[in-house]
């Protein structure tokens, strides 16, 4: 079978990483690469491989050959990317966070349904076999979960920038950006994956106003930080994230016969599994037993959803069924962080509309 041509929006330092872990994986090809700059695009993706560079995203659609788009552009411009790309029969994988809302991701899952073509979100932490591995302790090894943290935050280098006035990207409404959509949603996609659409949702946020935007302007406040606590009916599931600071604490599930402790929450490499002992009133963590899981993990982990992507493009059944799931998981994950926004007053120009 002919490999997949793929092209790649975007010229950033996660794009580059995705090419490499296409040049690793044997079933796909860089075919070409687009940016508003057509000698950007070229000086991007020639020394990798592609042959094909675009500044027309009407010329990429339409381009005969390229079968697929990674598209790791800013999360405002996801959605209409993706939208034209699949009215051109392209097959897309959207890098995280997939659209600015809920409204946005429906919208291109349906348009990708009519066309019948694949759209998956490249939340990579959900694709590798170590989170396979997590799913499958919880659901048999632990007992009924009755608690669960998913931890993540990591200084941002542009936090100065912001502080002293300058309006970033990253800090950016009209960009659908902010900490929750950036390091957020690698707390909020496994938490539903694993556990499914909560019956609650409550936060707290750390905000900051945007520099820049004119008196009365909805979209002018941006996340730095925060804590969401979902609420099921058995289980209570805690998110912290943040760009102002580095975390240190790993993320665990509690069971009531035991707790799966992984690191990083961004794509699990170590595993540990503690297993529940009665032993009296004092109970002292440096005391307790974990025993490591052996997991396996990739070098460049992004080689995990590019193989799940391929074959679902290339019709294989057991991909197909998956990308029901993930597709499933997306659209309840931007639920929840829609609602994140809603409470602690993070709008974006996409929900306006």
């Amino acid at each position: 079978m002919d490999e997949l041509r793929i092209a790649t929006i975007g010229t950033s330092g996660i794009c580059a990483r995705f090419c490499d872990a296409l040049a690793a994986y044997g079933g796909a090809s860089l075919a070409g690469s687009y940016s508003r700059d057509i000698e950007r695009a070229r000086s991007f993706g020639a020394p990798r491989g592609a042959r094909l560079f675009f500044d027309d995203l009407d010329a990429l659609a339409g381009s005969a050959g390229v079968d697929a788009v990674y598209i790791a552009s800013p999360n405002a411009l996801h959605a209409a990317q993706a939208l034209r790309l699949i009215s051109g029969g392209k097959h897309v994988l959207v890098e995280k966070s997939f659209a600015s809302n809920e409204r946005e991701a429906r919208e291109v899952f349906d348009a990708a349904r009519s066309a019948g073509v694949v759209a998956l979100e490249a939340t990579r932490n959900l694709h590798t076999p170590s989170f396979g591995a997590i799913e499958r302790i919880v659901s048999e090894g632990l007992g009924p979960v009755r608690l669960a943290s998913l931890r993540f935050s990591k200084v941002s280098s542009r936090m100065p920038r912001l502080l002293a006035g300058e309006r970033v990207n990253i800090f950016d409404p009209a960009l659908s950006a902010g900490a929750l959509m950036d390091i957020g949603v690698y707390c909020v996609e496994p938490a539903i994956a694993l556990f499914g659409r909560p019956d609650e949702v409550r936060a707290l946020s750390v905000t900051a106003p945007v520099p820049g935007c004119p008196e009365g302007d909805p979209c002018s406040t941006i996340d730095l930080a925060g804590e969401v606590v979902l609420g099921y009916a058995d289980k209570v599931v805690s998110l912290s994230y943040g760009k102002a600071s580095d975390g240190m604490l790993p993320s665990q599930v509690e069971g009531e016969r035991g707790t799966l402790v992984w690191e990083p929450t961004s794509g699990p490499e170590r595993l540990w599994l503690h297993e529940c002992a009665a032993s009296g009133q004092v109970f002292r963590v440096e005391q307790a037993e974990m025993a490591p899981v052996e997991v396996e993990v990739p070098e460049n982990d992004m080689v995990c959803e590019l193989a799940d992507f391929v074959a679902a493009a290339r019709g294989d059944a057991a991909a197909l069924a998956a990308r029901e799931r993930f597709e499933r998981v997306t659209l309840e994950s931007l639920a929840v962080m829609d609602e994140v926004r809603r409470q602690v007053g993070v709008r974006f120009p996409a929900d306006l509309r």
